[in-house]
């Protein structure tokens, strides 16, 4: 399975963006999807994830309000809608897979090329 993210680019504090994550190949029910981001010079930083299945979606508490995961199971994407954007928010964003839901990087086997996100002030 190979991941493509998409949906990035330059836009100013107190916009919405919304990032894509397309999917190759069968996902199992049970997989989890996660997004990530991260600065030059820092650790990747987790965002949120979601089951493949849909039962379980859960974000960064520091997200919670503004953003939002969603998949479409039929089109084998998993969405990451960012609202009310802030320049903090400037980061290469990521999607990866995993089997559990964690909030650790190295949970996940699969990952994305990363999505460029710069939030201007």
């Amino acid at each position: 399975v190979q991941l493509q993210a998409s949906g990035g680019g330059l836009v100013q504090a107190g916009d919405s963006l919304t990032l894509s994550c397309a999917a190759s190949g069968r996902i199992f029910s049970s997989a989890v999807m996660g997004w990530f981001r991260q600065d030059p010079g820092k650790e990747r930083e987790f965002v949120g994830q979601t089951s493949w299945n849909g039962r379980l979606t859960y974000l960064e508490e520091s997200m919670k309000g503004r953003f939002t995961i969603s998949r479409d199971s039929a089109k084998n994407t998993v969405y990451l809608l960012m609202n009310s954007l802030k320049p903090e928010d400037t980061a290469t964003y990521y999607c990866a897979r995993g089997t559990s839901p964690d909030y650790t990087p190295g949970s996940y086997y699969s990952w994305g090329q990363g999505t460029q996100v710069t939030v201007s002030s």
